[in-house]
């Protein structure tokens, strides 16, 4: 980064002090200083955001999810604020596949012998006998087991079992009796329609049974394509199931469907719309919660640097994101970009990505747009690399411990780095655990996970660490400024069209097992 508007400056000052008023804006001929204001985004005005998007949970079910009324109020709310700051909002519609466990599913086996075998339940908290899958559809079905293709004993390596992936694996099948298939070479949601379009009347997805193949199988099966019930099971349930005259009874209540949701989209009115400069976090919660860490903190964020900014002409275009979906595989983000012409895609200079931000357990991570940190999926578009260091000095100056973290493909910034487009942001940890050099960086407790409220219920404005999102809200508020006042902005000047149009498929695999990680085979 080489910028030349006193970034020590405001980076000194952005999080110590953010409390000092608006500074009018510089007349035409000069630059106003970007430390006073970035010094305008107040805590206090964030987590107003947050209880304000809590509210909305409570009035809705406990949920903030994309396709439901908590989501569709949160959309209005933030586009609403936009608009009064000033910014040109649009709202992009898309259709995406909704899914939601309504309640525990039931596996029992009834002959030769009676058997309940113990549920996954729809949160997800605890890991049983069987889960139901993603995108399964509802039923309440007794009948025969039928075996499709089963190879017991497995074969010695992974992917050996093409159980249930040709339509002619079901020839003579039974219509109306469950399907055993196995996990193997083909996805799930194939071998669920094959079962399907062959009359089954339910599906029982077993593990394979190699080593690191034997768990509790849960998947999804990508799409509502599948009416009937499909849940997956351990190895050893599915071989139990393999007996000959076994039946069972398979329970699923879920809704799995396409619905429609919105990206919020807000560009600011001033700058060069040729250099734009465009930060992001997505909106939706989980179904099972409010999501005001997950990623209520990273919307109200950049929502309040939006309203600070809103009305003081920039340099760069500004440009606010914020994702509808991401909690169904980053579908938002990746829908954006896909529709963005390459000639749109090339005017987009940088993109910050801030997806929870104020971990009850916090580490302040940085996405390690260099591979310095040898975190392990390589640096990012060039010019990452100079976002990276712009946060490292912001919390350098502070004299304030980071880490980097990876860009794994589990939020919104994949779409942008498989276009070729240098980004960055933060990220203060989920479901992972606390080192002990963490704990002596940032205090809390070592062994522990970041936010033990990840997905849940919980997830609500006491899972807040206020410190967390102060700090992370004045580097938010430094990079925003800096970007949009600077000359030399990321990456290589020469950035050109036909690279910006690279294809998504290059794009981390988060869209193929789903933003929760779990297996689509």
């Amino acid at each position: 980064m080489r910028a030349s508007l006193g970034m020590r400056a405001v980076v000194a000052t952005a999080a110590s002090a953010l409390v000092l008023p608006l500074v009018p804006a510089a007349p035409a001929n000069a630059d106003p200083d970007p430390a006073q204001i970035a010094q305008t985004v107040v805590a206090s005005a964030v987590k107003k955001h947050l209880r304000k998007l809590q509210d909305i949970a409570n009035a809705n079910g406990g949920t903030r999810a994309a396709g439901t009324p908590g989501f569709a109020a949160s959309r209005d709310y933030v586009a609403g604020v936009l608009k009064k700051a000033g910014y040109k909002v649009t709202l992009q519609k898309f259709d995406f596949p909704f899914f939601n466990e309504n309640s525990t599913a039931v596996l029992q086996r009834t002959a030769p012998s009676p058997k309940t075998y113990t549920p996954t339940p729809p949160d997800g908290s605890t890991v049983g006998d069987f889960a139901t899958m993603t995108y399964s559809g509802s039923g309440d079905v007794t009948a025969a087991v039928r075996g499709v293709d089963l190879v017991l004993p497995p074969g010695a390596e992974a992917n050996t079992s093409s159980s249930g992936c040709e339509a002619a694996d079901f020839a003579g099948f039974p219509a109306g009796a469950v399907a055993l298939v196995q996990r193997g070479t083909c996805t799930f949601q194939a071998k669920a329609e094959n079962a399907q379009a062959a009359g089954a009347t339910a599906v029982i997805i077993m593990n394979e049974g190699q080593p690191g193949r034997t768990a509790t199988l849960q998947g999804t099966l990508g799409e509502p394509t599948v009416h009937i019930p499909v849940v997956g099971v351990s190895f050893a349930v599915g071989q139990e199931l393999a007996a000959a005259g076994t039946s069972v009874r398979v329970k699923t209540d879920t809704a799995s469907e396409m619905r429609p949701t919105h990206n919020v989209i807000a560009d600011s009115r001033w700058g060069d719309p040729n250099k734009v400069v465009q930060l992001g976090a997505h909106l939706d919660s989980v179904v099972p919660g409010p999501g005001i860490n997950d990623n209520g903190s990273g919307s109200a964020a950049i929502l309040e640097v939006a309203s600070a900014l809103g009305k003081i002409p920039t340099r760069n275009k500004l440009r606010f994101s914020f994702w509808s979906a991401e909690e169904f595989g980053t579908l938002g983000s990746e829908h954006y970009v896909a529709n963005l012409s390459a000639e749109e895609q090339a005017r987009i200079k940088l993109y910050l990505n801030f997806d929870m931000v104020a971990s009850p357990n916090y580490a302040l991570k940085i996405y390690d747009g260099d591979d310095s940190d040898a975190t392990g999926s390589g640096p990012g578009p060039a010019g990452s690399d100079e976002i990276e260091k712009l946060f490292e000095k912001y919390f350098d100056t502070l004299r304030q411990g980071h880490v980097g973290t990876d860009f794994d493909g589990r939020s919104d910034y994949g779409a942008f780095i498989a276009a070729g487009i240098p980004s960055g942001g933060l990220f203060t940890g989920a479901e992972g655990v606390k080192t002990p050099q963490e704990q002596a960086l940032f205090g809390g407790t070592a062994g522990e996970a970041y936010d033990s409220c990840y997905h849940q219920a919980c997830d609500t404005i006491a899972n807040i660490n206020d410190k967390a999102l102060a700090l992370n809200t004045g580097a938010i508020a430094t990079a925003a400024v800096v970007y949009a006042f600077s000359r030399d902005l990321p990456g290589p000047d020469s950035r050109t069209t036909a690279a910006a149009a690279r294809t998504t498929a290059a794009a981390p695999a988060a869209h193929a097992v789903g933003a929760h990680g779990v297996p689509a085979q």
